[in-house]
């Protein structure tokens, strides 16, 4: 009866267990003083139970943003390009951090300065927006502390 009442419990609790939902987190923005050169945006985008791509990053205090790759260049040098679409399969985790994956963003508004805070929204493939807080990093301060 004891083990009956264990494995009823145990299904139980496993029919409470919630499915992952798409989410973005550690966000944060390197703050460009020269408002003619880009800030970028850095985040980790957690996938949920279905595979989808993360096909925009934009804020209401950015003239423009593109998502962008770094990679290996001619000569060694670092290369960057711009990306339309970063797939995110589900269950998995993409990071967007300097040196890889990064949301360039011109002409912040000039009155938003570090320490303060910026709203990112996410589009997705599957129609979900998502906002994240976003504190700005000044240049030479370093990144905030992961999660």
């Amino acid at each position: 009866m004891i083990r009956s009442l264990s494995a009823l419990f145990l299904i139980a609790l496993a029919g409470c267990a919630k499915e992952e939902q798409l989410r973005v987190t550690d966000a944060w923005v390197r703050y460009s003083p020269v408002r003619e050169n880009p800030s970028a945006a850095y985040f980790t985008v957690r996938g949920g139970p279905q595979d989808v791509s993360l096909i925009g990053v934009s804020t209401e205090v950015a003239i423009r943003s593109e998502m962008h790759e770094t990679m290996a260049g001619q000569q060694g040098m670092a290369a960057m390009k711009p990306v339309t679409s970063v797939q995110v399969p589900a269950g998995s985790e993409v990071k967007f951090e300097p040196g890889g994956k990064h949301v360039m963003l011109w002409s912040i508004n000039p009155g938003i300065k570090p320490p303060k805070r910026i709203t990112l929204t996410f589009s997705f493939s599957n129609g979900e927006r998502i906002q994240a807080d976003a504190p700005l990093v000044a240049a030479g301060e370093p990144a905030p502390t992961q999660k």
